[in-house]
C-alpha cells in the first residue's frame, strides 16, 4: 500500500485524467442500462421540459430524453476517437518506421509527403473530404483517421532513427532476422511510449472534430445522437432551452479535458528524463 501511495503521489492530474476517461467510457458502455429512455423515442407533450426529477437533463424540441442521448451520443464520440486514432496510428507508425530504419530516398519521399499533408489544415481538408462524400459515421471515422497520422509518423521515424543503431539491432541483424521481424518485433515495441501518448492525445481530437462537425450540420446525422447534433439542437432554442447546450458542451469539456490531462502526464511518466 505504501509502494502505491508512493507512486501516486505527485500524480494528481494523471489520476484526475484517468477518471475523467474511465467515468465517460464506462458510461457508453453500460448506455443501454444507464439509459432511462429510449433516445430516439419522441414525445411532443414532453417538448423543451426543463431539468426535473422525470428527466434530468430535460428533454430536447421532439420530446426525446436528454441524458439517454447524450449517454449514446457518448458511444458515438468515443467510437470515432479510437477507431479514427486506431487508423492514423497505424498508417503513421508503418510510414515512421520505414523512414526511419530504411533513411536515404525512402525517408526523403514519406517525409515530404508528410510536409505536403501538414501544409493542409486538417480540418478544412476534412470539410473538402466530407463536401464530396455522404456525412455517415464511417465516413468519418475514416477521413478523420486519413487527415491525423503525420504526427505519429514523425515521432516513430525518430524513435526508429535512434534504435536501428543500437546493439540489439545490429545482434538481430547478424542472428539473421528479417527486416520485418526488426521493425515490428524490435523497433516499435521499443517506440510504443510516443505513440501511446500521440494516440491518447488524438482521440481528444478526434472527438472535438467529430463534434465540430456535427455542430457544423455535417457530420454524424440525425436520428444517431452524438454531443455535436445535440449542441446544434441547442443553439436554435438558447434562449429558453438552455441545457440542450449546457450539458452536452460540459461533457465534450469534461471528456477531452480528462484525454489532454491523461496524454500530457503519460508523456512525462514515460519520459525517463522527467522521472523523479
Amino acid at each position: 500500500m505504501q509502494r502505491i501511495l508512493y507512486w501516486l503521489k505527485g500524480r494528481e492530474l494523471l489520476l484526475l485524467g484517468g477518471f475523467l476517461v474511465g467515468t465517460v467510457t464506462i458510461a457508453a458502455l453500460l448506455a443501454p442500462w444507464l439509459a432511462p429512455y429510449d433516445p430516439l423515442a419522441q414525445n411532443l407533450d414532453a417538448m423543451y421540459n426543463a431539468p426535473s426529477f422525470l428527466h434530468w437533463l430535460g428533454t430536447d424540441g421532439y420530446g426525446r430524453d436528454v441524458l439517454s442521448r447524450m449517454l449514446y451520443g457518448a458511444r458515438v464520440s468515443l467510437w470515432v476517437g479510437f477507431v479514427s486514432v486506431g487508423i492514423s496510428a497505424s498508417i503513421g507508425a508503418t510510414l515512421g518506421l520505414c523512414a526511419g530504419y530504411f533513411r536515404g530516398l525512402v525517408d526523403e519521399c514519406i517525409m515530404r509527403f508528410v510536409d505536403i499533408m501538414l501544409c493542409f489544415p486538417s480540418f478544412f481538408l476534412i470539410l473538402a473530404v466530407i463536401a464530396f462524400l455522404d456525412a455517415n459515421l464511417l465516413n468519418i471515422m475514416v477521413i478523420i483517421g486519413l487527415t491525423s497520422w503525420m504526427g505519429v509518423a514523425r515521432l516513430v521515424r525518430a524513435e526508429a532513427m535512434s534504435l536501428r543503431e543500437r546493439e540489439f539491432i545490429s545482434a538481430a541483424r547478424l542472428a539473421g532476422a528479417s527486416t520485418m521481424r526488426i521493425l515490428f518485433r524490435h523497433i516499435l515495441p521499443n517506440a510504443l511510449g510516443p505513440v501511446m501518448v500521440s494516440a491518447t492525445l488524438g482521440i481528444a481530437g478526434a472527438i472535438l472534430t467529430e463534434s465540430s462537425l456535427s455542430f457544423l450540420g455535417i457530420g454524424v446525422q440525425h436520428p444517431l445522437p452524438s454531443w455535436g447534433n445535440i449542441l446544434l439542437e441547442g443553439k436554435e432554442s438558447l434562449e429558453f432551452a438552455w441545457w440542450l447546450s449546457f450539458f452536452p458542451g460540459f461533457a465534450i469539456l469534461l471528456t477531452v479535458l480528462g484525454y489532454y490531462l491523461l496524454g500530457e502526464n503519460l508523456r512525462e511518466f514515460l519520459d525517463p528524463r522527467t522521472q523523479r
